[in-house]
């Protein structure tokens, strides 16, 4: 017995007997039970299995991430031999004139380049509407000029094709045509 506030009035009441391993919830007729049996750990050959489960990921996304890696590098080697040909093509026969034939040299110790410089003339196109009048005889013509960049890395050789069109004058004296 044990002496409390019951109904608001102080005076004995008698302890309820509570059973050892369930509770009540109020409103619930299931007893949820107070302690669980003994809780397990996990064994020896679950804890193998969830490393060798953790090893498998893991090297998968090493894999992946070493592929990533591998992509980005021959991004940035590709990007590179594209800089390299924009500013040779852009620089090309400025302040020379054009000269029909095969040139080649080295940007740095990694990268080369072989340029062709060849005549272009452009696709006719025949017309419906019968003959067109000819344009007027120009000095200048057009000249297809193709880069090619070459480049070894990891023991493979890699290589990049540029081409552009270029007008130019008529040739030197002594020059192809």
């Amino acid at each position: 017995m044990t002496t409390g506030i019951v109904n608001g009035e102080w005076g004995i009441a008698r302890a309820r007997k509570r059973q050892p391993h369930a509770f009540s919830i109020p409103h619930s007729p299931f007893p949820i039970p107070r302690r669980a049996k003994r809780a397990r750990g996990f064994t020896l050959l679950e804890v193998i299995a969830a490393v060798l489960l953790l090893a498998i990921t893991f090297a998968s996304l090493m894999r992946v991430a070493g592929s990533s890696l591998n992509l980005t590098a021959r991004s940035a080697e590709r990007s590179e031999a594209a800089m390299w040909a924009r500013s040779l093509l852009d620089s090309a026969f400025v302040l020379e004139p054009i000269r029909v034939g095969r040139s080649s040299g080295r940007f740095d110790e990694r990268y080369r380049w072989q340029l062709d410089v060849q005549p272009f003339q452009p696709p006719t196109t025949a017309q419906a509407n019968g003959p067109q009048p000819r344009a007027p005889a120009s000095p200048l013509k057009l000249y297809r000029l193709e880069l090619n960049v070459m480049w070894k890395s990891a023991g493979h050789d890699y290589s990049a094709r540029f081409s552009t069109l270029r007008v130019g004058g008529p040739q030197p004296q002594g020059a192809g045509s």
